[in-house]
């Protein structure tokens, strides 16, 4: 019973440490558009 436990909560880790990551890489593409060198489109 305990390893199943285990294995649920490791699981469970990997998806909020999954969606943490996605958030994490689309606000940097989001700031990486908006700080964008505007010199270079000109």
């Amino acid at each position: 019973m305990k390893k199943l436990l285990l294995i649920a909560l490791a699981a469970a880790a990997a998806v909020f440490a999954n969606k943490k990551m996605a958030e994490s890489r689309k606000e940097q593409a989001l700031w990486a558009a908006a700080t964008d060198d505007v010199s270079k489109s000109s």
